[in-house]
């Protein structure tokens, strides 16, 4: 799980393929839920696993010489995690090792990009073979598609004419020249908004007009728009809760727009393309720039500029509202989260894994940069420990990187290994524990189903959600990391502000920092008193 959710974090941040190995099936089963999220993340990752010997008496080098080896030997070891992968594939022979190798990279870097599964015999990996080289660059993934001449034509007429244009995206931030691209078409089209509903990545910079912030799939301005255009995004509306209204036009351009992973998918659009979006965007703007009727079209659009710089206003000031502390001297996850921006460095990397307090984070958070918001890719829980080091690792020693993960999700990211891998390859990241006392994910769930069924009548403890008294969080990690992490807890706002500089201060000079941030103050919580609340 770890291990390949560095390599997600790796990939994600870089867009470099990475690499992940594993021991025959049982290894392939310890990646768990971060084979799902490295393919609903679409992070290119090559994961080679061993097979059991399949000879038994010495016939071939590599032959059987263990007990286990007869007990991890299953009739189709690929099965395991095929469903999730680009591509899967046996090395049967050392003859073609690379050929195999070359295909799987080409699947893995090929959008939409993901993991891919190859395997092989303890007698292959032994056979001895004459030397060989392939050419690396015969070996790419496929190029980029643009869009059609008419297909530009018919998506930058219906952007310009429309009263509320709005395009809705989810992980186009992966590519970091896209947000610049779709930036130029935000200033050309003056008046359009843009939504993020995926979190997956930093989209649209958030100190720009335009943003309409982190939404899963549920705003008003999609209730409104009269013109979408969908970008890079697999859930732009939730229909139960949320959708265009009939008179809307919408159009789709995606790496995956048939979203091939999925069983059940589909929008009401007038077109779809499978195009990079980054392509697209430029298509759109210098198309609309440079064509006399539509250009005179957008120059009369500055009240639409100014109204949406008034609504742009209106919405941080509400953001500013709910990051206001409690009456008795406690805070919640708004509080919290401004709290962190105003301490970390500026271009600080986010490894975010906050779950319902998602929203509340990316309002305070307001990322503006390329590659400043990585969330996770799917729906593993436990990805931002060991995601969190990935993007540590291809940032550098200089860059900050803060993981900011829910509670629940904490233990499932096997802060043993995690913090002990931190330790070991000098990895330090402040992660802050967003400390709500345990699962809200799934009480949301069910209150959006049977709002006043008789789940919604009773305690967190009788749904068995409750992590009261909740784990020493921080303890957990300093353990692990043979007691080289700061670590500590705060229950109030002056605890807090007086811990949060520290805990910054140890990441800077190496040591990693874990903050069990306990929302609504301490009751149900760790907190010894014989330990107080100190750093170290």
């Amino acid at each position: 799980m770890v291990a390949l959710s560095m390599a997600d974090g790796y990939a994600r941040l870089t867009s470099r393929p990475q690499c992940v190995i594993v021991h025959v099936d049982v290894g392939t089963q310890g990646l768990g839920a971060a084979v799902h999220n490295a393919s609903c993340g679409r992070a290119p990752i090559l994961i080679f696993a061993g097979l059991s010997p399949y000879t038994c008496e010495g016939e071939l080098r590599g032959s059987r010489t263990e007990y286990i080896h007869w007990i991890q030997d299953v009739p189709d070891q690929k099965q395991i995690v095929g469903q999730y992968c680009r591509y899967t594939g046996e090395i049967k022979r050392g003859v073609n090792i690379k050929q195999m190798v070359g295909r799987a990279y080409q699947f893995a870097t090929t959008k939409p990009m993901g993991p891919v599964y190859i395997v092989g015999s303890r007698e292959a990996m032994e056979e001895e073979i004459e030397p060989y080289r392939l050419e690396p660059a015969q070996w790419q993934g496929v190029g980029d598609a643009a869009l059609s001449g008419e297909s530009l034509k018919v998506i930058a007429e219906a952007l310009t004419g429309a009263e509320e244009p709005l395009v809705i995206t989810g992980y186009l931030g992966r590519n970091h020249a896209a947000v610049a691209e779709l930036v130029s078409l935000a200033d050309t089209v003056k008046g359009m908004r843009v939504l993020d509903t995926g979190g997956s990545d930093m989209s649209f910079p958030s100190d720009h007009r335009a943003s309409v912030g982190l939404r899963y799939g549920v705003d008003d301005s999609i209730k409104s728009a009269d013109v979408i255009l969908v970008a890079d995004c697999d859930v732009p509306w939730i229909s139960t809760l949320c959708k265009p209204k009939s008179s809307a036009r919408v159009f789709h351009i995606d790496s995956d727009p048939l979203k091939q992973q999925m069983s059940v998918f589909y929008l009401p659009t007038e077109g779809r393309w499978k195009v990079d979006t980054s392509t697209a965007f430029k298509q759109l703007h210098n198309y609309i720039s440079s064509t006399p009727a539509l250009s005179e079209k957008i120059s009369s659009y500055t009240d639409r500029w100014d109204r949406l710089q008034q609504i742009y206003g209106k919405r941080l000031a509400t953001i500013k509202e709910l990051a206001q502390p409690s009456t008795n001297g406690t805070y919640n996850a708004s509080f919290l989260s401004s709290a962190v921006k105003e301490a970390v460095p500026r271009d600080t990397i986010f490894a975010i894994e906050a779950v319902t307090s998602t929203t509340f984070v990316a309002d305070q958070i307001l990322p503006s940069l390329p590659g400043t918001w990585i969330n996770c890719g799917g729906g593993g829980l436990g990805w931002s420990g060991g995601g969190a080091l990935g993007i540590k690792l291809a940032a550098g020693k200089q860059r900050f990187v803060c993981q900011i993960v829910g509670d629940g999700t904490f233990l499932f990211s096997v802060p043993g290994s995690v913090y002990w891998i931190s330790q070991r390859y000098n990895l330090p990241v402040l992660t802050i524990v967003i400390n709500n006392q345990g699962w809200q994910a799934p009480k949301r769930s069910l209150l959006l189903v049977h709002p006043d069924g008789a789940g919604s009548k009773v305690s967190d403890e009788e749904l068995n959600i409750s992590f009261a008294p909740s784990p020493n969080y921080p303890g957990l990690a300093k353990a692990a990391a043979g007691g080289k992490l700061w670590a500590a807890r705060a229950s109030t706002v002056q605890e807090l502000k007086r811990l949060l500089p520290d805990a910054v201060a140890s990441v800077q000079n190496g040591i990693g920092a874990v903050l069990d941030a306990q929302m609504d103050g301490a009751q149900g919580k760790y907190f010894p008193s014989e330990e107080g609340v100190t750093g170290g």
